[in-house]
């Protein structure tokens, strides 16, 4: 299959490259540097340019022709900024499903953030709470979709090597995670029909990825 990645040059993302290209599939970045691209061609990855604050849904659907898949992978980054989550976290989303459906591709992936369905509390700090509500918002308006969709909720992300070991699940509770654990949850979730339709918590734990996500699935 064709993966259309949004947010291609994303931490995850670059992990996710090479995991997609062994699994038998072709990665298509989506990016919005040129700079990035000789980085990207030499992970496996097709380059292609899009801004997802910048772009309509019509571009974003341009940017997707020939995919079978989408991944939704993009964050507004560590920043301070708080309109960045709202442009990117969210509006990215709804863009990436207003253009999944254009295309006629039915299967999109997300990658949320754990608990943030959980209220705040009223002394939240500013940037923190539009993280949250973004990321909220975009599965709440994933889940509504027609789409068949997957919702992965990281807990606090590492750059520590990948274990190959995790705990997934809808009540799992919030630990820390490797980005490439992330990465290769998320490759293995595009290869199984039965994942559609389920949300949940992903943390680093005792069980490879083919197992944690058997039993999450049998749950």
């Amino acid at each position: 299959m064709r993966v259309a990645v949004v947010g291609g040059h994303g931490k995850i993302a670059r992990l996710l490259h090479p995991l997609l290209v062994e699994a038998g599939h072709q990665p298509v970045a989506l990016v919005r540097r040129e700079e990035y691209r000789a980085e990207l061609e030499q992970a496996g990855a097709e380059v292609r340019l899009l801004d997802v604050e910048r772009s309509d849904a019509a571009a974003f659907a341009e940017a997707f022709e020939g995919c079978d898949v989408v991944v939704f992978s993009a964050g507004g980054g560590p920043d301070g900024n708080a309109e960045r989550k709202r442009t990117v976290d969210l509006e990215g989303s709804l863009k990436s499903i207003e253009a999944a459906r254009t295309r006629g591709i039915r299967r999109l992936v997300q990658v949320s953030a754990i608990n943030v369905d959980d209220p705040l509390p009223p002394d939240t700090e500013q940037v923190w709470a539009a993280y949250v509500t973004a990321k909220r918002d975009a599965d709440v308006a994933l889940r509504r979709s027609d789409l068949d969709w997957t919702i992965i909720r990281p807990g606090r992300l590492t750059d520590d090597p990948a274990t190959g070991l995790v705990a997934l699940g809808p009540d799992i509770a919030r630990g820390e995670v490797t980005r490439g654990d992330v990465a290769a949850v998320i490759a293995a979730v595009v290869d199984r029909g039965d994942t559609v339709g389920n949300q949940w918590n992903l943390v680093g734990g005792d069980l490879p990825v083919s197992d944690a996500l058997d039993l999450a699935v049998s749950r």
